[in-house]
């Protein structure tokens, strides 16, 4: 006898579109939203309808060599641990795309060549790339996406990036904010904490150089300090601070800033009197620490504008102005 097989057939379009009693063509209008296709309201109930009871799923490798790209806003993810504000601005995002119909897609990868990173977010053939850490991309990289015909590319970076739709974002502007802030206040021997994680780097050398740029027009000095985020590496720094003969540090961001300063309490360090500490990002826990965190806040796009200027690049409508950025810093009682 023969053996009965144990595996499900897959369910297509052709078995929506039987038993919604319409053409596979309606069921592609309807499923992949295609507005160049009038498709009347009772038939699309009836598609939809019947979708749901087969459980029909689209093919997105299918859909998207049909339309030559998929729905998908590719987020290169090259860095370890991006801190609260970026997780919770992503999640935000993600809510906005879905709003427009796209689906984000955090893409991990260690390229040190930009343009071996763009040749892979090539490859998924996504509606839009956004960069986080614009600064890196290449021309070369620019042109690989450009060829594979991404409508959207989008980076956060200090300065514009041929090809690029970007988004004003300068950490050498953080770092300045902050050094200034301590300055102002009389500290001379300032420490910028620089994260061991994998990745941060592209964000902690600009705001060390920015704060570098304000010792050199003065008196002060600046010496990078490194440090995981770990409450044993921050014991060991807190252990060594007074032989480093520092009285000010810029802990990268809140994260960072809270976790040293607490190591410096327990040590016996008295903050802000023996040691002034500013962070970034300006968390809301920050004000609740104790004494209150003196932080840099930076304004950033919204979720919902990034979306909207996604949504217009695609559809190559009109793309929304962009606000002006500018590092703000917050003084609480931790300076």
């Amino acid at each position: 006898m023969a053996q009965e097989s144990n595996a499900t057939a897959s369910i297509t379009s052709a078995d929506v579109a039987r038993l919604a009693g319409v053409s596979r063509a309606t069921v592609s209008f309807v499923l992949n939203n295609t507005q160049a296709h009038r498709v009347s309201d009772a038939t699309r109930a009836r598609v939809l309808a019947a979708a749901q009871q087969l459980g029909y799923v689209p093919h997105a490798a299918a859909r998207s060599l049909r339309a030559g790209r998929s729905n998908l806003v590719l987020i290169p993810a090259s860095v370890a641990a991006v801190g609260g504000l970026v997780s919770s601005w992503l999640d935000d995002l993600h809510t906005e795309l879905e709003r427009h119909g796209f689906i984000a897609v955090l893409h991990a990868g260690r390229y040190t060549d930009a343009a071996a990173g763009a040749r892979a977010w090539a490859e998924l053939r996504p509606a839009a790339v956004l960069a986080l850490d614009g600064d890196r991309l290449t021309t070369r990289a620019v042109d690989v996406l450009q060829r594979a015909g991404v409508p959207a590319l989008l980076a956060f970076a200090a300065s514009p990036v041929a090809g690029a739709h970007t988004f004003a974002f300068d950490h050498a502007r953080i770092g300045e904010v902050a050094a200034e802030h301590l300055v102002s206040r009389g500290r001379e021997r300032i420490g910028v904490i620089m994260p061991g994680e994998r990745g941060l780097d592209i964000f902690a050398q600009p705001r060390l150089a920015g704060a570098q740029g304000v010792a050199s027009r003065s008196a002060a000095t600046v010496t990078p300090v490194p440090m995981n985020y770990t409450r044993e590496s921050a014991a060991e720094l807190a252990d060594r601070w007074p032989s480093l003969g520092l009285d000010a540090v810029f802990a990268y961001n809140d994260e960072y800033a809270t976790l040293l300063m607490h190591a410096l309490q327990d040590r016996g360090i008295v903050v802000p009197e023996e040691v002034a500490v500013v962070g970034a990002d300006d968390l809301v826990p920050s004000a609740l620490q104790r004494p209150p965190l003196t932080t840099v806040r930076l304004e950033v796009p919204s979720p919902a504008l990034v979306a909207d200027t996604i949504d217009a690049l695609i559809k190559g409508t009109g793309v929304p102005g962009l606000p002006l950025n500018d590092a703000v810093l917050v003084a609480r009682q931790s300076s």
